[in-house]
This record gives structure tokens, sequence and C-alpha cells, in this order.
């Protein structure tokens, strides 16, 4: 068996062409442009690529831009005075504090300072605690990501055993509720977890969100699964997921490949959440 590959390049192509497209339609409803203010503090290289790579895809998708650059000698208050600013601005619909943040700033607690209804990471504790009791909101991006890549290829989810390799609040957590609100009977694993090999194997989904080069292997692959990836993990060999990719798509009847499988669906999901916030809004 050789595994059909999820290309998430291509799916979050077309995410960014229909948020273009509610974008476009939601001016044309209501007079108002979504807006994103992203955050950031310090000068660290790769949090400017990441932010950069953020304002573009606005950009592009005709979103507002509502940046801040804050030096990495800013206080707690400073940046708390920032997020309370974006808060209160109408024309933002969705904010974000780019992490990590700079020693000597709380990182948590700046993320709880930003409203739930403009939480396009999805990262405050009312976000957290919204999609634990099912309740409407924002949803972690990468998550969500998941889960569209999972709609987009007609992969039955209700009734479906699920497995979740990891218990983080960025990805495993959340995308471990996402599941069980589509029906399916989800197991959470982690490093106390007995038998992993097993548990894994018996996963109609399987989801790999643990950050150790390809630790996935084909014997965690029950034949046929579907194979999401989310670990990324640079090595002296290059970008690598979590999973042993050449030997689990021989296996496997879906699999997302690292880089061009998740990845690029966690931007695209930030583009839809902010789109979210602003029809909530209006």
């Amino acid at each position: 068996m050789s595994a059909t590959i999820i290309d998430g390049k291509e799916v979050a192509a077309r995410v960014r062409a229909e948020v273009a497209q509610a974008v476009a339609e939601l001016g044309e409803r209501t007079g108002r442009t979504p807006g994103l203010a992203t955050i950031l503090v310090g000068d660290d290289p790769a949090s400017e690529v990441y932010v950069r790579n953020k304002r573009k895809a606005c950009s592009e998708a005709g979103i507002g831009d509502h940046h801040q650059h804050l030096p990495a000698d800013a206080t707690q208050e400073d940046v708390a005075a920032v997020i309370a600013e974006a808060n209160a601005n109408p024309e933002v619909s969705g904010i974000l504090l780019q992490l990590p943040v700079p020693k000597g700033l709380n990182g948590k607690e700046l993320t709880a300072l930003i409203s739930a209804d403009k939480d396009v990471d999805g990262l405050t504790h009312v976000s957290a605690g919204r999609l634990v009791q099912g309740a409407p909101g924002l949803r972690p991006c990468t998550p969500l990501g998941v889960m569209e890549l999972l709609d987009r290829h007609d992969v039955a989810l209700e009734g479906a055993e699920a497995v979740v390799v990891g218990r983080s609040d960025l990805v495993g957590k959340p995308v471990a509720f996402l599941l069980l609100e589509r029906n399916a009977t989800v197991t959470m694993c982690h490093s106390r977890t007995r038998d992993l090999p097993a548990v894994c194997a018996r996963a109609d989904v399987l989801i790999a969100a643990v950050g150790r080069a390809e630790m996935i292997g084909a014997d965690y692959v029950k034949p046929g699964a579907t194979v999401i990836d989310v670990g990324i993990n640079r090595t002296e060999n290059g970008l690598k997921g979590d999973v042993e990719f050449d030997a689990v798509a021989e296996r496997a009847g879906l699999i997302t490949p690292v880089p061009g499988g998740v990845g690029p669906m966690t931007i695209a999901m930030l583009l839809r959440n902010t789109v979210t916030a602003a029809e909530l809004a209006s």
C-alpha cells in the first residue's frame, strides 16, 4: 500500500482564496474590513519572519494590518497597554501576540489580557473553556488546520478511533477536543503511555504532535489509517516530522508530509479566524 499524500499547500491556498472572498463580501455587507493586530516584542529573527509572513498573508486577503513592534526592553505594562488599545479598537478584529516574548516578560499573562472575542490564536483561558464546553468561539489555528485537512479529504470521523500523540496546550489538547466534537473516540497519549505503538496501531486517525523527529514508525500505524504529522523538527538532514515518512507512507492510507502538510494551514486558519471574529463582532 502507498498512501495518498495530503497537500497542505494546496488546501491552504484554497482556504486563503475563500477568506479573500469572505473579506470582500463582509465589506459589501457591513462597510467594514476585518483587521489583525500583530504584536511583536523584541528582535528575535524567527519571530520577525513569522510575523512578516502573517502580515503578508493578511494583506493578500484584504485584511487590515494593525502591526505594533515594541523594543526588547519593553515592560509588561508597555505590552499590556498595547493589547488594551487593540482590544478597544473597533477596526481590530483579531489580536496576535507573537510568542515567545523576551525574558522578563510573562507571555501567558499577556496573552490572557487579549479579549476572547479577538483571540485569533485561541490561547486565552476563556477560549480554551469555550472549546472544552463546545461553546462558540475561536479555536487554535494549527488544530483547526488539522481538522480542515481531514475534512477536505473526506476522512470519516464519527465513530472513528482517533489517537493523539502529545498533550500540549497548543495542539494536542485542542485537537483532541475538536475530534470529540465530531464524535470520534479519542485517546490522548503522552510520555507515560504504556505500549505506545500498540495504542497508536488501533487508530483510524493518528495525530502526531509530540516534537520528536521520526518517532512514529510503521509499527505504530494501522494499515490504511490517516496519519497527520504536526511535528516540525530541525535535524542534520533538514526538517523532519514526528513520523518516519517513507516507512509509514507504505502502510497508511493518507499522510501529511513535512514540510508542506500541516504547516501551511496555520496561517490560513489564522486568516479565517480573523474573518470569523469580524463576522461575530458585526
